[in-house]
Order: structure tokens, then C-alpha cells, then sequence
């Protein structure tokens, strides 16, 4: 298949700018891989929707508040966003200026602390720092809202623009199907006797990376760094071994889990993932998928289309635009079951 093959057409009108008051009061449209069907749903109807002894997979990353603002020497405005830490004051990053830095300029950033170009990896620059990164990003950073969001961050993206059950920072955009999960959610899931697990992924800028090649054969993923914990093995285990499905909270999840599954078998994994997910792929792991409305052509979708089908996902988009559901990291959900080519 083709990029073009997951392009469809979005009025912008549709792409949601801010969360709705509460989180769980998104709606859900629920797909149906095998029978080719999809059905309109409220987000708070999830619980019956799924079964008791289903085991719900989020994930765990926390996003860091990764942009931000400074000055070059020369007096140039420079715009940073981190991509990673490596180490406690130096970093990977996105760096936006009217000329590309080179190494040894200096950056003044907002509040005072100051970084330095030290060299390039790819398109990321390499920078040092005079303070902690955490501390700096913490003290001064914007949460790096998606390009789409059309507007600056504010401080109740802090909260919004984050999971409840968010622990490990790293992230420098939200995995978004998590973002509908409220505490009354997670109570009822419980009472309903449906069990969670947790992985961590931390999601990179490249998620929102155009892919470039219409050729999907030539793509190169980005990398994003991922663990998968014994506990969660064992926890799907018992879940398919009891007859009970593996849902996973977000693509990041789905990533996740099928990394550590390559071998054939799931088991306990830490690393970089670069696995691109597209039709014809069979999924190991995970039997059913909650997840947010994609970029056309992007590889989120592409991803979702090889679990439920390309027309069958498409012509749900299609009624989800007709239904006018909200898209992209602050809209709607979806919960998404798989169609027979899915499977091993």
C-alpha cells in the first residue's frame, strides 16, 4: 500500500483546540474489524463495552513541559524542544532559529540558565546545559502541544495534556487515548472486574512527522524509547490464558507490547522501538484497541488500519467527519476490534 491510500478529508473545524470540561465525556465510536461495523457511543459507556477480566494496557510516560525559549548571542529569538535527555544536563533537541545554530553558540533561555550547541545527531542538535534539564524545563517549559493546536500552551494544559496515571517523565507529547480516564472510569472498570496494566513508552516529536515516502516500503520510523515490565507479561498471560482480551490504551501501547513480542513470544523488554505498524502486519499481543482519530496518511492510522482494515477504518472516519466527532489529541475516541487478516 501506498501513503496516499490513508489520505481523507478533514474540515479543520473538527480538530479539537482545547479538552472538553471533564475527561471521561468524550464519545467513543466503537469499530468492528470482522463484521465491518461501527456504532456511536458516550466515552463513559466503555465499561459495557467491554468484559469482565479484559485486561487494560496504559501507558505510563509522563510528559515533560519540553519547549522552550531563549536567546543567541547575536540576539536571535531560538525556540527549543527537547526530544531527550542524556544525561543530567545535556540533551537531544529540536532547535528553530532564523539560522541553523552551529556548535558553540550559546543560548540564553527565559529564567536565566544557559545551553550550548555541542554537535548534531540526524536532525537533532546536541546541547549542554549549566543547570539540570528537568530543573530548567520544570521551572520555565511550555508543554509542547501538537502543532495542529493552533494556539499557546496555558497552564491548565499541565493537567489536561496528561494521563491521571502518568509516573515516568519523558515524554514530549501525551498518549492521547489515555487522556479520556478519569478517576470515576477507573473505579467502575475496577468494579466491572476488568484489570490494568502498565507500560512505558515515551513518545517522541516524531509521532507528529509527516511520513514522506508515498512508498510505505521506504519509510524509516522514529525511534521511541519503551519497557515492558515481567509484571505486564504475566498479567497477559493470565488474561489469555483465562479466554479474557488485551486492550490497549493508545498506539503507544500497541508499540509497546508488539516490540516485546518480536520473538514470537511476550516477554519482559526494554529498548528502542522503531516498528512500523501498516496492512499486512499480525498482531501478537493485542486483541482489541482504544485509541484517538489520526492525521491522514500518518502512521498512527496506518497503524490502526492494519488491526481493523483500511476500508473498514476509513469509511468509519468518514462517519465520524459526517458525525462531526472531534479529532486528534484533545477529541474523541475510538475502540477498535480486529479483523480476521489482523490475527497471527
Amino acid at each position: 500500500m501506498r501513503r496516499s491510500d490513508f489520505a481523507y478529508d478533514l474540515p479543520e473545524d473538527l480538530i479539537a483546540q482545547e479538552p472538553l470540561a471533564e475527561r471521561s465525556a468524550s464519545r467513543l465510536l466503537r469499530v468492528d474489524g470482522a463484521a465491518g461495523t461501527w456504532s456511536d457511543h458516550a466515552f463513559r459507556d466503555l465499561p459495557g463495552l467491554l468484559d469482565p477480566g479484559d485486561l487494560l494496557v496504559f501507558n505510563d510516560t509522563k510528559v515533560i513541559p519540553a519547549r522552550i525559549f531563549g536567546t543567541k548571542d547575536t540576539g536571535g529569538r531560538v525556540e527549543i524542544l527537547i526530544e531527550r535527555a542524556i544525561g543530567e544536563r545535556a540533551a537531544l533537541a529540536q532547535v528553530r532559529a532564523s539560522k541553523t545554530p552551529r556548535p558553540g553558540t550559546r543560548i540564553r533561555l527565559d529564567g536565566g540558565a544557559v545551553a550550548a550547541v555541542t554537535g548534531r545527531e540526524n536532525d537533532l542538535f546536541r546541547l549542554a546545559f549549566d543547570q539540570p534539564v528537568f530543573g530548567i524545563l520544570e521551572a520555565h517549559g511550555h508543554m509542547p502541544l501538537p502543532p495542529y493546536i493552533r494556539r499557546a500552551d496555558h497552564p491548565a494544559d499541565r493537567d489536561r495534556y496528561q494521563t491521571i496515571f502518568a509516573r515516568e517523565p519523558g515524554a514530549v507529547a501525551a498518549p492521547t487515548a489515555g487522556l479520556h480516564f478519569d478517576s470515576p472510569m477507573l473505579a467502575r472498570l475496577e468494579q466491572r472486574g476488568i484489570r490494568t496494566a502498565r507500560v512505558t513508552l515515551h513518545v517522541g516529536a516524531g509521532t507528529f512527522q509527516p511520513v514522506r515516502e508515498d512508498d510505505l516500503s521506504r519509510h524509516t520510523m522514529h525511534a521511541e524509547r519503551a519497557r515492558v515490565d515481567a509484571s505486564v507479561c504475566a498479567a497477559v498471560r493470565e488474561a489469555k490464558a483465562a479466554g479474557h482480551r488485551v486492550v490497549a490504551v493508545g498506539t503507544t501501547v500497541v508499540r509497546s507490547l508488539e516490540s516485546a513480542a518480536a520473538g514470537g513470544a511476550l516477554e519482559p523488554w526494554e529498548g528502542e522501538t522503531r516498528l512500523f505498524i501498516r496492512p499486512g502486519y499480525r498482531f501478537r499481543t493485542v486483541d482489541a484497541l482504544i485509541t484517538n482519530f489520526h492525521l491522514p496518511e500518518s502512521t498512527l492510522l496506518m497503524l490502526v488500519s492494519a488491526f481493523a482494515g483500511t476500508r473498514t477504518v476509513l469509511s468509519a472516519y468518514r462517519h465520524a467527519v459526517d458525525r462531526r466527532y472531534r479529532f486528534f489529541s484533545y477529541g474523541d475516541a475510538m475502540l477498535v476490534f480486529p479483523a480476521p487478516a489482523a490475527r497471527p
